[in-house]
């Protein structure tokens, strides 16, 4: 399976696509939004993400905070008050993607309505990230399912039978899914990081991993068992006031999980078991040869009394010690010297 974002192809051998997401980490202001954006491509990052909705539509006035956001910032006001502060206008988010097309980075961003959703598509984003809230928001998935746009699907909360069903509506649409635990930060012991495995073979799709932990270590982990996208919240300082910013991590940490990230993938190489270029000197200082035990005249018969094993590497393997027994040695050969196959008849 293959998936395009933009210019960028994500397939099973293709590098990690690592999404370095905003969310609402820009607290309603455009400066610091375009500040996250310049660190964003800074980190090496591939895709920025923000979250674009409308607080009236997004949730009913009565909605409560999460308990997460409740303990982040330490208040307790409703989903409304906390969301109407951090909204962006449409025309904020051209100025965005204007931004991110000038600084060479992929501009993604998640609807949390079908109008958003159609707004975006006239902007022109090339993927729809949909949240893990939404995986069972069938009547919107069916809208977007008409867009005709690659949509990452995360699926934090959700069980096998719950993606499926989304599976199902979005069926000819190009879907990437992300394993995902929605608690901020999310505790290592429900991370799960297996159920990647569990979903590539269910399924058959692209599999990322959305990371709500702190510090960057599950994410490459992740990587390391497959994912192929990596979705990470930063922030520019996790002391601002906000809901996610002490669910992120820093700009410097954020560059070092990429890194970490490129490094792991070059040292994950193609499966195939073989001496490597950085080996082959070492192969030859640290295998030993068949050697002369003593000296050896011309024409004797070789035999275990006068042969031993030594370092280096560079004469006959010692796997061919009793091949080579009652072979005629055919030149005169010195104590300690290593034997090669054109010493012997």
């Amino acid at each position: 399976m293959v998936i395009k974002i933009g210019e960028k192809v994500i397939h099973s051998s293709s590098p990690t696509y690592i999404i370095a997401e905003v969310g609402v980490n820009h607290n309603g202001d455009m400066n610091i939004a375009k500040k996250m954006i310049d660190v964003a491509v800074e980190s090496g990052a591939d895709a920025v993400k923000f979250q674009t909705f409308k607080a009236k539509s997004l949730v009913s006035s009565s909605a409560n905070l999460a308990e997460y956001q409740k303990k982040n910032m330490g208040e307790h006001e409703s989903q409304y008050n906390m969301l109407k502060k951090l909204e962006l206008t449409e025309q904020d988010f051209i100025i965005l993607k204007e931004y991110c097309e000038d600084k060479g980075i992929e501009f993604l961003s998640t609807p949390f309505d079908i109008d958003s959703a159609l707004f975006l598509e006239r902007i022109g984003v090339h993927a729809f990230k949909v949240g893990s809230g939404d995986l069972t928001n069938h009547p919107f998935l069916k809208g977007l399912a008409n867009l005709n746009i690659p949509i990452i699907l995360s699926s934090g909360m959700a069980n096998l039978g719950e993606i499926e069903e989304a599976l199902n509506i979005l069926k000819d649409s190009e879907v990437l899914l992300l394993h995902c635990t929605s608690d901020y930060p999310a505790p290592y012991e429900d991370v799960n990081l297996k159920v990647i495995n569990t979903m590539k073979h269910s399924f058959g799709n692209i599999v990322g991993y959305s990371d709500h932990t702190d510090g960057s270590e599950i994410s490459i982990g992740a990587v390391a068992l497959g994912a192929k996208l990596i979705e990470k919240h930063f922030t520019l300082d996790r002391n601002m006031e906000g809901p996610d910013h002490k669910a992120s991590i820093t700009p410097k940490e954020f560059k070092e999980m990429v890194n970490s990230i490129r490094n792991l993938e070059k040292a994950l190489g193609d499966g195939i078991k073989r001496c490597m270029p950085s080996e082959a000197d070492t192969k030859e200082v640290a295998r030993k040869s068949i050697v002369a035990k003593s000296a050896i005249t011309k024409g004797t018969i070789l035999n275990e009394d006068i042969l031993t094993v030594k370092r280096p590497g560079n004469g006959i393997e010692p796997k061919f010690f009793e091949l080579i027994q009652g072979k005629e040695i055919k030149k005169d050969v010195q104590a300690d010297q290593v034997i090669k196959w054109d010493d012997i008849l």
